[in-house]
């Protein structure tokens, strides 16, 4: 049997009386590109973070390739990137990038490393160099990095582009690309629209923490009598 690389039923979440998520019914199929879309607190992060069980649901079911997100054994087939991606700012790039590969059983390659490091110019003596010393960009260009090397066949991303320049932006962009022509199942969060219509087959559009939208960039086009998306994002948002 084929699974959706993620299926959500009747999935809530509340902080106290904000409501975050409500009554979320979502499937994403595997081996696509999934942009998940929202104005800042739309649902975004916590739907994302609730999937790998970071944050509890208060109803509800999330299934990973068909395994409920509560076990453990469901987290296997995922690399995630946080959208304030933190690593330990004592460690080198290499040495993070080694201690997150053998926590995914997944041997270190030096010369693959600096290929992936190459494709999204990180600098390559960066990668010996304390963590601290990186800016906010380097920083990203390292978790993104890790998370291609994990070689896992669903990636979780959230704001994966956020605090690169234009052409980190560009280069990550494709590599995501290239990613998803191999097979990788790719949901992510996102403000970039371009990003959306380069990238993605598909788009979900949460707001006030309901899925008002989940379909293809034309039917979204369609519904909306708008062919510019960031115009379609802000006619649906409106209703």
């Amino acid at each position: 049997m084929t699974y959706p690389a993620l299926q959500y039923a009747g999935v809530s979440k509340a902080f106290g009386r904000q409501v975050a998520l409500s009554n979320i019914d979502l499937s994403i199929e595997a081996g696509v590109a999934t942009a998940l879309v929202g104005v800042n607190g739309a649902g975004k992060s916590t739907l994302l973070r609730a999937t790998l069980d970071l944050i509890g649901i208060d109803s509800g079911h999330i299934s990973i390739f068909g395994v409920s997100h509560r076990q453990p054994r469901a987290r296997i087939p995922i690399a995630y990137l946080p959208e304030r991606f933190v690593p330990p700012h004592y460690v080198t790039g290499r040495e993070f990038l080694h201690t997150l590969l053998s926590l995914h059983e997944i041997s270190f390659d030096s010369g693959l490393a600096l290929t992936e490091c190459t494709a999204l110019e990180l600098d390559l003596q960066a990668i010996d160099r304390p963590v601290r010393e990186y800016s906010k960009g380097m920083i990203q260009k390292l978790g993104l990095v890790a998370c291609v090397l994990a070689r896992r066949k669903l990636l979780l991303l959230d704001e994966p582009m956020s605090g690169l320049d234009p052409l980190a932006h560009q280069l990550c962009r494709q590599r995501l690309a290239a990613l998803k022509d191999q097979g990788v199942s790719l949901f992510f969060s996102t403000h970039s629209l371009v990003d959306v219509s380069m990238l993605c087959e598909r788009m979900v559009v949460v707001h006030r923490g309901q899925v008002i939208f989940n379909g293809t960039l034309s039917e979204l086009r369609k519904l909306t009598n708008e062919h510019d998306l960031s115009r379609a994002f802000l006619q649906l948002i409106k209703h």
